[in-house]
C-alpha cells in the first residue's frame, strides 16, 4: 500500500512539474507590445490596428494600439511615458515629432524595452524603424503624377499632417526637389500646409487656397484626410477635375471621390501590413532573434535591412484609382 501511495505521489509531483513548466512557457510567450499612433480614431490608424490585433492573435502576444485624440506630440510623449511606467515589453511608435520622442525613447531602452518606429526612417533613439515602402520613390511618385495630370506646368500646393511629421515632410522634400529639376514651369504657391490629418482643417485650407490662388491647378496631399477634405471643397464648388488632387488616402474612403473625378490618384501601402510588421519584429527581438537582410514578413515579402541606419525596408506601394479603390479590401 505504501509503495502504491509513493508511486501516486511521484506521478502527482511529476504531473505538477510538467504543468508548471507549461505554465511558465505560456507566461513567457505573453509579451506586451504597445503600438502608439499619431492620432486614434481615423480610418488610416483603424486599419493599422487591424494588423496589430491580427499579429497578436497569430503570434501569441498581447498587442494593442493606442493614440492621442489629436495629432499632438506632447500627448504622444505622455502615452509613451505611461507605457514605460507600466513596464511593457515593446513600444512601437508612429511619431508626430521625431525629435520630441528621442528623450522618452532613451528612457524606454534604458529599462530594457524594445523601441520600434514606423514612418520615421531617420529616428534617433529607436532600435529599428520599419518602412513598408521605398520612401524616395513614394514621394517622387506623388509629385510626378501631379505633374503628368497638369501638363508639367502651373501652380500647386502641398498638404502634410504637420510640419514635424517625419515622413510627410521627407516625401515633400524629395518630391519638390524632383519638380524643381524636371518641371521648372510648375510653381509651389506657398509653404507646405499642415492640415492632412483633419478633413475639417483641409476643407478650410483648400477654401483659403482657392481664394488666394484662383489659378491653382493641383494639390498633393500627405496625411490620409488631406485629399478627402480638398475633394469635398471641389465637390461643393463644382470644380471637380479643374484642380487635380493626388495623395495618400484610404482606398474605400477615396473611392467615391475618385469615381466622381474629384480626386485623380492615390498612393498608399496597407497600414495593416505595417501594424503586423511592428508586432512581429518586436517579438523577434524579444525572443532574441536576429534582424537580417533577406528576412521575410507576411504580405510584405523580402526585407532590405540596413544595420547602420537601423532601417527595415520593403517596397509595397499601392496605386489607388477609380477602378480598384473599392476592391483593395480596406
Amino acid at each position: 500500500m505504501k509503495k502504491i501511495f509513493n508511486r501516486f505521489t511521484l506521478i502527482f509531483l511529476a504531473s505538477l512539474l510538467i504543468l508548471m513548466a507549461f505554465t511558465c512557457i505560456s507566461i513567457a510567450k505573453e509579451y506586451e507590445i504597445a503600438v502608439v499612433v499619431k492620432i486614434a480614431g481615423i480610418p488610416w490608424f483603424n486599419r493599422l490596428e487591424e494588423g496589430v490585433i491580427k499579429a497578436g492573435k497569430e503570434l501569441d502576444v498581447n498587442s494593442y494600439m493606442i493614440g492621442p485624440s489629436e495629432a499632438d506630440p506632447a500627448q504622444q510623449v505622455k502615452i509613451v511615458e505611461d507605457l514605460i511606467a507600466k513596464d511593457v515589453d515593446a513600444i512601437c511608435v508612429v511619431p508626430n515629432d521625431a525629435s520630441a520622442m528621442e528623450p522618452v525613447f532613451e528612457r524606454a531602452r534604458q529599462k530594457g524595452i524594445i523601441v520600434l518606429t514606423h514612418e520615421s526612417p531617420s529616428q534617433k533613439g529607436a532600435d529599428w524603424d520599419i518602412e513598408t515602402i521605398d520612401n524616395k520613390k513614394f514621394g517622387e511618385a506623388n509629385f510626378a503624377k501631379l505633374a503628368e495630370l497638369i501638363g508639367g506646368e502651373g501652380e500647386f500646393a502641398v498638404f502634410v499632417g504637420s510640419l514635424t511629421v517625419p515622413l510627410h515632410n521627407y516625401w515633400a522634400d524629395v518630391g519638390l526637389e524632383m519638380i524643381k529639376e524636371k518641371y521648372p514651369k510648375m510653381k509651389l504657391v506657398t509653404d507646405r500646409i499642415p492640415c492632412g490629418e483633419s478633413v475639417e482643417l483641409s476643407i478650410t485650407r483648400t477654401n483659403e487656397l482657392l481664394k488666394a490662388y484662383p489659378n491653382l491647378k493641383g494639390i498633393v496631399g500627405f496625411g490620409s484626410l488631406g485629399p478627402i477634405g480638398a475633394s469635398e471643397v471641389l465637390k461643393t464648388k463644382k470644380l471637380g477635375g479643374k484642380v487635380k488632387i493626388v495623395g495618400t488616402v484610404i482606398p474605400s474612403h477615396a473611392a467615391p471621390y475618385l469615381k466622381e473625378g474629384l480626386m485623380q490618384h492615390g498612393y498608399l501601402w496597407d497600414p495593416a501590413d505595417a501594424g503586423y510588421a511592428l508586432v512581429q519584429v518586436a517579438k523577434i527581438l524579444l525572443d532574441g532573434g536576429e534582424i537580417k537582410n533577406g528576412m521575410e514578413l507576411p504580405n510584405l515579402g523580402v526585407a532590405d535591412v540596413d544595420p547602420e541606419s537601423r532601417n527595415i525596408k520593403f517596397d509595397k506601394i499601392l496605386d489607388i484609382v477609380a477602378e480598384n479603390a473599392d476592391k483593395l479590401g480596406f
